[in-house]
């Protein structure tokens, strides 16, 4: 065996390459996971094919809504949804039915749908809470109109309340 010269490529020099090349690749790995769980995950459809279709159609139902400038409100408080409803001056609209969609923005095994109670003070609450997570949420309210008012946003609930 001959007595190593100074620029000679050892085992040790393998062994460290190998270790920072994973080591790069575990972190890229455990950072895209991370931005893959925190971020928007896009909306999962049953078929893309008729939902870019229905696209349009949809889009002008948006823009009637939107000229009405009514503003829903949806506010959750230890669980329990709150709905309510007003038109452009302020006023309350009431109604004859809400339902609330949440929607897991990844996959569809935590999905619930409620129908809201009117309340006296004209607002619609749930009597079943909503867990805590990230979700589309999906409101219809009947309002005597051919397309029910329609809201869709998307919530953090944390500890009960809507972040």
């Amino acid at each position: 065996m001959s007595p190593r010269t100074s620029g000679e490529f050892t085992g040790r020099h393998m062994l460290l390459i190998m270790v920072a090349f994973f080591g790069v690749v575990i972190a890229v790995n455990v950072t895209m996971a991370t931005f893959a769980r925190t971020s928007w995950t896009g909306l999962v459809v049953e078929n893309s094919y008729v939902a870019g279709q229905e696209f349009n159609r949809k889009a002008q139902e948006g823009r009637v809504q939107a000229a009405l400038h009514w503003k829903g409100t949806l506010a959750i408080t230890g669980g329990l949804v709150r709905y309510d409803l007003k038109d452009a001056s302020g006023s309350h609209i009431e109604p004859r039915a809400v339902t609330v969609a949440f929607r897991h923005p990844a996959y569809e095994a935590e999905d619930i749908t409620l129908r809201l109670e009117r309340a006296a003070d004209g607002a619609f609450v749930s009597s079943r809470a909503v867990r805590d997570g990230v979700w589309i949420v999906e409101i219809d309210a009947e309002v005597g109109r051919d397309v029910p008012y329609r809201q869709v946003q998307r919530v953090l609930v944390k500890d009960g309340k809507v972040e």
